[in-house]
């Protein structure tokens, strides 16, 4: 009881901009979680080799990484709420697209343009949540955000598996997985109303090309000086994402596929499996918070990383399916529930100029390790089959993991302590 009236506590405290920022959140999660998880199947089951899968993830993720950093610095200098409303429309009209679309030149094309546009919607919502609250919030925050967007792909997940399955005992597998991915297209696109919605201040306008600056505005130099602690934890934590990006990228995107693999089950089956592993996650971050209190935020994130390992092995090598299941569910939860603590970490450590260009750069480094691990992985379970594949793709994701935790604990352990938030 004093959990959850803790947690009733803390809700209560958000201001009307966090809760629209929420509900827009779990409407895209849900139609993301829809569409993700059956895209795969969608390649297959136009005839396509699963080298396309990895082609069209990769360039995804690639989209994603080149925009990041020009979409953040939109996001600081145009407002959060102008670049999340278009983010949101094109990238729901773009998945519409690729629901239909079949030639492949058009699917990857289709998918280098998702990364694009959704990349608009991502990157402004930290930093949302970070503006509309309190810095003794955000641990709470970030992680109750975290969790029900962990929700809401649940949801998402289940019901795609669910409908797919559904629409095939009455059309084609071609038009049953159709038809769930245009509809979670459409869920998406409602994520479109409660950022409508939102309030924000009128930000100050930059000066016009060719036009001389004024005394109040900083020169770059000065940005630099003023921003210098807050850039060097962007680069930093940088580098911890690159690493994790990488293994994560080897592993993540062909999960629906490694169970269909190794051990044939259905795609409600699967579907299920994935809406588990973000329900565990999405408990293990309400639990975060409580983490943090005793071990602090960077032990608590390196803490949790590291448990996660032997559950991925065990995924790896198991042939049991109950076995792989367990092995899934814990290292997902384990491995994402420290996502929040980093995210408080990094945006206080930054002023409110460059939380936009923070989250960016974090998020764009991510996505070049799924863009260049992406092929490879694809590679090595086309080449030693859907065991032994699987298995290496694991075990190098496991040992990327570990170095990235470790370079987190020995580089973040001493400026979490000395350095203080900018203003």
């Amino acid at each position: 009881m004093t959990f959850i009236h803790e947690w009733s506590r803390q809700f209560q405290t958000y201001n009307k901009n966090i809760k629209l920022a929420i509900w827009a959140n779990v409407f895209s999660q849900i139609g993301l979680g829809m569409f993700m998880v059956i895209y795969n199947f969608y390649i297959r089951a136009l005839g396509l080799s699963q080298d396309v899968n990895g082609q069209i993830i990769s360039l995804t993720a690639l989209a994603t990484a080149i925009i990041l950093v020009p979409a953040g610095i939109l996001s600081d200098r145009l407002g959060r709420k102008k670049v999340m409303v278009f983010g949101v429309v094109f990238s729901g009209i773009v998945l519409i697209l690729r629901s239909i679309v079949e030639p492949q030149s058009l699917l990857l094309v289709t998918g280098f343009l998702t990364g694009l546009f959704t990349a608009f919607l991502q990157v402004s919502s930290i930093p949302w949540l970070a503006e509309n609250s309190l810095p003794k919030q955000r641990v709470h925050l970030f992680s109750l955000h975290s969790a029900l967007m962990m929700v809401a792909n649940v949801l998402g997940s289940i019901i795609g598996g669910l409908l797919t399955d559904i629409f095939s005992m009455m059309t084609t597998e071609l038009l049953s997985i159709r038809y769930t991915l245009l509809i979670g297209s459409f869920l998406y696109l409602l994520a479109f109303f409660p950022i409508i919605k939102m309030t924000e201040k009128k930000r100050k306008q930059p000066i016009p090309y060719g036009q001389k600056e004024t005394k109040k505005q900083r020169s770059i130099k000065q940005f630099v000086k003023h921003n210098q602690t807050g850039l060097k934890v962007i680069g930093l934590f940088a580098i911890a994402q690159l690493i994790i990006g990488s293994g994560s990228g080897l592993v993540i995107p062909y999960l629906n596929l490694y169970f269909a693999d190794r051990f044939e089950v259905s795609n409600t089956i699967i579907g299920v499996i994935i809406s588990l592993g973000q329900a565990a996650t999405a408990v293990a971050m309400f639990i975060g918070p409580q983490v943090v209190k005793r071990l602090g935020e960077v032990r608590a994130v390196v803490t949790l990383q590291l448990l996660s390992l032997p559950f991925l092995l065990l995924t790896a090598y198991t042939q049991q399916f109950w076995l792989a299941s367990i092995g899934f569910l814990f290292r997902q939860a384990l491995m994402n529930a420290g996502n929040p603590i980093q995210a408080s970490l990094v945006m206080s450590k930054v002023n409110d100029s460059i939380k936009g260009l923070a989250n960016s750069v974090n998020q764009m480094v991510f996505q070049l390790g799924w863009a260049f691990m992406g092929p490879i992985s694809t590679s090595i379970v086309l080449r030693y089959g859907s065991y032994w594949g699987y298995a290496h793709v694991f075990t190098i994701t496991a040992g990327l993991y570990l170095i990235g935790s470790l370079y987190f604990y020995f580089v973040f352990r001493s400026l979490s302590s000395t350095h203080e938030t900018e203003t």
